[in-house]
C-alpha cells in the first residue's frame, strides 16, 4: 500500500480545494494511504473528507520557521515509512519536515529554492495551471502535466461529508428553528477590506429577505465581529449573528442546514460550496478565475472594472467600486427558492 503525506496550506479555502487532490490520488492510486500534516484548526474539517485516513497537527504558528520543531516532528514521522509526501505551500520551510523525515519521494512546485528538500520538484507552468486546485491536482500526476493541460485540467470538486449528529448537536445548542429558509451571509475576509462588500450593502440584502420570509444567520470568526455587529445593528438586530460564538467544525454545521450562502471570497465560501450549498460569491480585489467557488450552480458576481483584480488588501485607489457599485438588488435576484 502506497502511503502519502501531504503538507497542508494553512488557509480555510485553500485546505478545502486541497480535497480535490485527495480525490485525484485515490482515483489514481484506490489503496493508497492518505495521511495529513495541518493546522489544528482544520482538524474537524479533514474529518468531513473521506479520503484522509489520519491527520498529523504541525505545532507551529502561521509564518513560524523553528527549525528544532520541524526536525523534531519530521525525526517522529519516520516510524511511518511514508512512500511519498506532497508539499502544497510554496515556502522553503514547509519542505523541511518531509525531508527530516526521510520520505524518498518529495514533491512540490519549485520556490524559495527547495531543491535538495524536494527531489520531485516541478516547474509551475501558471499559464497552464491558472486555478489554485488545478495546481494543488497536478501534484496527484507522476510527471509535470503536458500541453493537454492547457484545455482545461479535469478534477473532482471537493465534497464534505456531512454529519447528521453533529447538525443536531449544534441545532441543540443554538436553539435553532428550522422552519423559515436560511440564508446565511459570510461578510467577511480576513485578507482585507478590499475583498469585503459593504456592511450596509448586505444589510440592505438582508433586510430585503427577512421581508420576504427568511431568516439570516452570520457566520464568521472572531476578526469578523466589527463587521457583523455593524450589519445586524443596521438590520435592527434581526440576524442571528454566530459570528466569534463557533469553531470552524460548528460553523461548517451551520453551513449544512442553510438554503442559500452570499459570501465575499473567503474559507467559508469555499467550504459553503463543498457542502453543496447554493452560493452566490462576491469578488472584489481578487479573481474569480483563480480561486472561484467550486460548484457546477455557484453565481459568481464581479464587476470587472480596469482596476481590478489588484489584489490589494486595502483599495490602492481608496473607493472600492468593484465593491459598492454591486448593488443589493443585484444579490437579491439571484436567491430563490
Amino acid at each position: 500500500m502506497q502511503k502519502i503525506l501531504i503538507i497542508a496550506p494553512s488557509w480555510v479555502g485553500d485546505m478545502v480545494m486541497a480535497q480535490s487532490l485527495f480525490i485525484a490520488l485515490k482515483e489514481n492510486n484506490p489503496n493508497c494511504q492518505i495521511d495529513v500534516l495541518a493546522p489544528a484548526w482544520s482538524l474537524g474539517l479533514l474529518a468531513r473528507m473521506p479520503e484522509v485516513s489520519q491527520t498529523f497537527v504541525i505545532p507551529l504558528t502561521h509564518g513560524e520557521f523553528n527549525v528544532k520543531a520541524r526536525f523534531l516532528l519530521g525525526r517522529k514521522l519516520r516510524v511511518e515509512k511514508y512512500d511519498q509526501a506532497i508539499v502544497l505551500p510554496n515556502s522553503w520551510k514547509s519542505a523541511l519536515i518531509p525531508f527530516f523525515a526521510n520520505i524518498p519521494k518529495r514533491t512540490g512546485f519549485l520556490g524559495e529554492a527547495r531543491f535538495g528538500l524536494l527531489n520531485d520538484a516541478r516547474k509551475l507552468d501558471k499559464s497552464v495551471l491558472t486555478m489554485t486546485v488545478q495546481r494543488f491536482v497536478a501534484l496527484a500526476e507522476s510527471t509535470s502535466p503536458l500541453p493537454p493541460f492547457k484545455g482545461g485540467m479535469c478534477f473532482k470538486f471537493p465534497l464534505l461529508n456531512v454529519i447528521e449528529l453533529q447538525q443536531k448537536t449544534v441545532i441543540d445548542k443554538f436553539n435553532l428553528r428550522l422552519s423559515q429558509p436560511i440564508l446565511v451571509l459570510c461578510a467577511g475576509a480576513e485578507y482585507g477590506s478590499a475583498k469585503r462588500w459593504t456592511e450596509t450593502h448586505f444589510a440592505e440584502l438582508a433586510s430585503q429577505k427577512i421581508a420576504e420570509g427568511w431568516q439570516i444567520w452570520l457566520i464568521g470568526s472572531e476578526k469578523d465581529k466589527f463587521v457583523t455587529e455593524e450589519i445586524n445593528k443596521l438590520t435592527g438586530w434581526q440576524c442571528q449573528d454566530f459570528t466569534g460564538k463557533t469553531d470552524l467544525t460548528e460553523a461548517v454545521d451551520l453551513l449544512s442546514l442553510a438554503h442559500t450562502v452570499v459570501s465575499n471570497d473567503s474559507g467559508l465560501m469555499h467550504v459553503a460550496a463543498a457542502l453543496n450549498k447554493k452560493v452566490v460569491a462576491i469578488y472584489g480585489s481578487s479573481d474569480p478565475k483563480f480561486t472561484p467557488p467550486l460548484h457546477a450552480d455557484a453565481k459568481i458576481v464581479t464587476l470587472n472594472l480596469p482596476c481590478s483584480p489588484c489584489f490589494k488588501r486595502d483599495c490602492p485607489l481608496q473607493h472600492r467600486r468593484c465593491l459598492t457599485d454591486i448593488l443589493p438588488t443585484q444579490i437579491s435576484g439571484l436567491i430563490h427558492l
